[in-house]
């Protein structure tokens, strides 16, 4: 009799703890659709789902608890839809390449991957590792460590010398000839390969390198680098098997072909011209403006022997024209998802954009939206993330001041949850 008792009592205690709700009370709430912020309002979140929106701050049932947010602005979990998650930058970064394993890129990412989900971004988007950002959002997901959900691409996709060419720099006798599976492709046939390559890693998208870059061991920072029927052979690989394709480029030529191609995003855009922006609008291609990073590589450009001397010319032009050249995007229309590149500046800096983006014009309210319903569009989970509605995965960032009024506020984050977890 008295272990019945016992037994019975355990799975009441085991039912409560699944029936238990937490009751988040907001004391203005911006939902990320748009509409004004609305005063007083209490989140329902069961298990990892938000179950109710409702007015006032309603009382939590017996075995509920609730969370006090009723002096903070509450807004959906930000997207960031570019970080590098495996490094940082640092004066000796290019040397990590000769001395570092995959266990040391894996170890770093941990305190990143902990720091990005502790400044408010629940939701990030990898544009390219070696590979460990797989094993990354793997360990994530199972719980082993902390950090934001990861949509990655694994290996970036360039030509050879290109951009994400893993051997630019090297002595010859290193060189060697990289091919798709390291994501290296030449010619349409190749460039099917290394997109099924990519699938076989288990990337989650993928992400190409359409022209020069800024931080690569080459020359040119702008020109093309892939030709069209490789650029066609990649978007419709990737289509069929379900990955959408982004696309790093800089110079106006590159993005013109990718965009007629068919990708989905284009990342950094520095040189669009007009031309450039009415095909962004026409086919609805989305653009993430990584101004922070422009920022940044243009700041450490000007530290004596902190890059390269064939990247520091690269850094010092295109770093310091992105910011101009998102005012011109928004403008005139293109649609924006909220981008940062971190990486190439320090991790947990990635609440700077937003306070760029308004610099540059964008309505605070539109540069939450960019970070939120806008990034979820773009990932292609637009139904689990980006708002704060009723079966929403209840991933929920509060900050201390008003941030439509004061954009420093994005850095004053107080809470975090991701998954109906409370991390901060």
């Amino acid at each position: 009799m008295k272990s019945t008792i016992t037994l019975l009592l355990g799975l009441l205690i085991v039912l409560n703890l699944f029936a238990q709700k937490t009751y988040i009370w907001c004391g203005s709430l911006i939902d990320g659709l748009g509409g004004e912020p609305k005063k007083n309002m209490t989140i329902v979140v069961e298990k990892n789902k938000i179950i109710a929106v409702e007015n006032g701050f309603s009382k939590p049932g017996t075995n509920d608890r609730s969370i006090d947010l009723k002096t903070k602005t509450v807004t959906p979990g930000w997207i960031d839809m570019h970080v590098h998650m495996e490094s940082e930058t640092n004066p000796g970064s290019y040397m990590e390449t000769y001395t570092y394993n995959p266990a040391d890129y894996a170890f770093q990412s941990v305190k990143f991957a902990d720091t990005t989900l502790m400044t408010g971004f629940t939701t990030v988007r990898d544009l390219g590792g070696s590979g460990v950002n797989i094993s990354l959002r793997n360990a994530i997901n199972k719980g082993l460590i902390k950090g934001p959900r990861i949509f990655t691409a694994g290996k970036s996709i360039a030509t050879t010398g290109g951009h994400a060419d893993p051997t630019n720099g090297y002595k010859k006798d290193i060189q060697g000839d990289p091919g798709p599976k390291d994501g290296v492709a030449n010619g349409p046939d190749e460039c099917r390969k290394a997109v099924r390559q990519r699938y076989k890693d288990g990337s989650d998208l993928i992400k190409i390198t359409a022209t020069g870059g800024v931080l690569s061991v080459a020359k040119s920072g702008k020109n093309p680098q892939f030709f069209e029927d490789e650029l066609k052979a990649i978007v419709e690989t990737a289509k069929d098997y379900g990955f959408k394709v982004a696309v790093h480029a800089h110079g106006a030529e590159g993005m013109k072909r990718a965009i007629k191609a068919g990708v989905s995003s284009i990342e950094h855009g520095t040189f669009m011209d007009d031309e450039a922006i009415a095909l962004f609008k026409q086919y609805g291609t989305w653009y993430v403006p990584t101004i922070t990073a422009g920022k940044a590589v243009g700041d450490s450009a000007k530290i004596p022997g902190y890059y390269p001397p064939v990247v520091e010319p690269k850094a010092l032009e295109i770093g310091p024209q992105i910011q101009s050249t998102f005012a011109k995007a928004y403008k005139a229309g293109v649609k924006i998802a909220f981008g940062t590149d971190a990486g190439v500046y320090k991790h947990g800096l990635n609440w700077l954009e937003f306070v760029y983006m308004i610099e540059a014009g964008m309505k605070p309210m539109d540069a939450i939206q960019s970070a939120t319903i806008n990034a979820a569009e773009l990932l292609g989970e637009k139904d689990k993330l980006g708002s704060i509605e009723a079966g929403k995965l209840a991933d929920i960032v509060a900050v201390d001041g008003d941030p439509l009024k004061d954009a420093r506020a994005f850095g004053k984050v107080v809470f975090v949850m991701k998954d109906g977890v409370r991390y901060k």
